[in-house]
């Protein structure tokens, strides 16, 4: 069984965050729904409820008017 994940829109971009073996663990989730490695850390101490916060802080550059938000895709 996989762990839990936690899938956010991040200005526009789809960004599937998931632990594992105790880590945080970051995909780039393409339009054809395949996942890749996005590139960055999420740091082991944030917690899933900080996460929208802290992925807004990480990528608030990337905000255009059409997308200027990150939040969370159930």
């Amino acid at each position: 069984m996989s762990a839990p994940f936690h899938r956010f829109n991040v200005f526009g971009r789809t960004v599937l965050i998931q632990r594992e073996a105790g880590l945080w663990q970051a995909y780039a989730v393409g339009l054809d729904g395949k996942r890749s490695p996005a590139g960055f850390v999420v740091p082991d101490f944030i917690e899933v409820d900080e996460m929208e916060q802290y992925l807004f802080d990480l990528f608030h550059e990337s905000a255009t008017p059409g997308n200027g938000d990150v939040r969370r895709i159930e």
